[in-house]
């Protein structure tokens, strides 16, 4: 068994989730209200819990394995190139699990890498995250308080998959940190026991790719002031498992 990391403990959790919920005027209620309508339907379907996913990471890696987190930053195309020359060129990079955050699955996809695991609140392109689940990812659905019809529609329709909030966890669901699916990517790999983890695609400007927004017209964009915000908690949640974690964080350049 891996030594464990700390882990953001919910006590630490509730002091930038507060945050959060003021500076955006977010309404905790409304993220309940989701956390709810996703645990009911984990509760009817099948659903891996969070000690299973251990076990299977635990089984499947091991002290020398690299955890490598995609981001939907402008940069996720040049890391995806780099990450499988990283591949082709290093022996020692020979164990890895990746794990993605929502739009950049898509991204994967195009250079026909499956991740081991998508981190998603469902607003990604819903066709590649479906065929990502097929394929064989494990999807760790997110509940907020902006995709409860998300949830609705999409909820029952992805296997071997877990719940988690923002809030306070309960039934089926787990909050182990983290606000957008790119830090809270990188949350869960330091849950899973990782020692070693490669950030890519991960940006934290003044722009935003069409991975991460969909419906904009162009490959990059400015970034609006809310993304901007998003992406400022983003590195400060990073930074905090930088300092506090037993877990070496490095950047793909």
């Amino acid at each position: 068994m891996k030594n464990k990391n700390i882990v953001m403990k919910f006590e630490i959790w509730l002091n930038y989730y507060n945050k959060i919920l003021d500076d955006f005027g977010f309404l905790r209620e409304g993220d309940e209200k989701s956390a709810i309508l996703l645990n009911e339907i984990l509760s009817k379907d099948n659903f891996y819990s969070l000690d299973f996913l251990k076990t299977y990471i635990d089984e499947s890696t091991d002290e020398k394995t690299t955890f490598i987190v995609f981001g939907a930053g402008p940069s996720i195309k040049k890391h995806i190139k780099k990450f499988k020359e990283l591949l082709n060129n290093s022996k020692s990079f020979e164990n890895f699990f990746i794990i993605s955050a929502d739009g950049a699955t898509t991204a994967l996809l195009e250079d026909g890498v499956i991740p081991d695991i998508v981190v998603s609140d469902l607003d990604g392109k819903m066709e590649d995250l479906l065929s990502a689940n097929e394929k064989g990812s494990i999807f760790v659905i997110h509940a907020h308080g902006n995709n409860h019809d998300l949830i609705k529609e999409y909820g029952n329709t992805f296997n071997k998959s877990i719940g988690t909030t923002q809030s306070k966890p309960f039934g089926k669901l787990y909050n182990f940190g983290g606000f957008t699916d790119g830090d809270r990517a990188v949350f869960l790999a330091v849950e899973l026991y990782a020692k070693k983890i490669l950030l890519g695609g991960f940006d934290f400007g003044n722009y935003v790719s069409k991975y991460s927004r969909p419906n904009i017209a162009k490959d990059i964009e400015v970034a609006d002031d809310v993304k901007r915000k998003k992406l400022k908690y983003a590195k400060e949640l990073i930074d905090w498992i930088a300092s506090n974690e037993d877990v070496d964080i490095q950047y793909i350049y």
